[in-house]
């Protein structure tokens, strides 16, 4: 029979490692697509289009996560005019864009300790992915549909339950790639005005809601004796 001293630290050393077990999270959300670029300077609602996400995250600690992410949806824009040749020009595109991110999260506030129970929390987040477009027939110039991303934003969580939660969050993806409206530096002695600025890349965003399901990781116990 196992001493009561050393079937106490066994007991011990199992609740330790369940408290402090990872817990991973899935989840899927819906929002929209938004862009800036040569056509829309600004983020404007009347180019919002309809997206969608789905992820993994797991939690390494009480205020940070590393989270996986699938995103896809439509990215349109109709053209602001500037100046008299952007009204020429009146361009406009609808394409799809798909994109595989990965990242990390950091939570403000300690809503995951236990002692001090908190239904909600603000947070950060950024990290590093590859989108892909679709839809052009024709192009100005050879150029990959396959390009890298940096996306970054911030949201706010709120729990429903201790399994479930939802938030709201609103990411920019910046780019290095200047021809998602399919437009970029030309030969400007054309009269088709059908270039726009090298210099700026284009940038795109996702602004939605999501909801998680938690799973808690429970190991199975070991024997600290071996």
């Amino acid at each position: 029979m196992m001493p009561r001293k050393h079937g106490l630290i066994f007991l011990l050393s199992v609740l330790s490692t369940t408290v402090t077990a990872q817990r991973s999270e899935v989840g899927f959300g819906i929002g929209t697509f938004n862009y800036t670029g040569d056509l829309v300077r600004t983020f404007s609602v009347s180019n919002l289009t309809p997206a969608g996400t789905i992820y993994y995250r797991n939690n390494i600690s009480k205020v940070v996560s590393l989270r996986s992410t699938l995103t896809a949806g439509k990215l349109a824009a109709t053209e602001v005019p500037l100046d008299a040749a952007a009204n020429i020009r009146n361009a406009s595109f609808d394409i799809f864009l798909f994109e595989a991110a990965l990242g990390f999260e950091y939570h403000f506030l300690d809503w995951r300790d236990s002692k001090r129970p908190m239904r909600y929390t603000p947070y950060l987040f950024a990290g590093f992915g590859l989108f892909g477009i679709s839809g052009y027939d024709v192009k100005p110039v050879e150029y990959s549909n396959v390009q890298g991303t940096v996306p970054f934003g911030g949201g706010f969580k709120y729990i429903i339950n201790p399994k479930h939660y939802i938030s709201f969050e609103v990411g920019i993806r910046k780019t290095f790639f200047d021809y998602l409206d399919n437009l970029s530096g030309g030969d400007q002695t054309q009269k088709n005005y059908r270039y726009g600025n090298p210099n700026d890349y284009d940038n795109y965003f996702f602004v939605g809601f999501t909801l998680t399901r938690t799973f808690y990781d429970i190991p199975c116990p070991t024997n600290p004796y071996k």
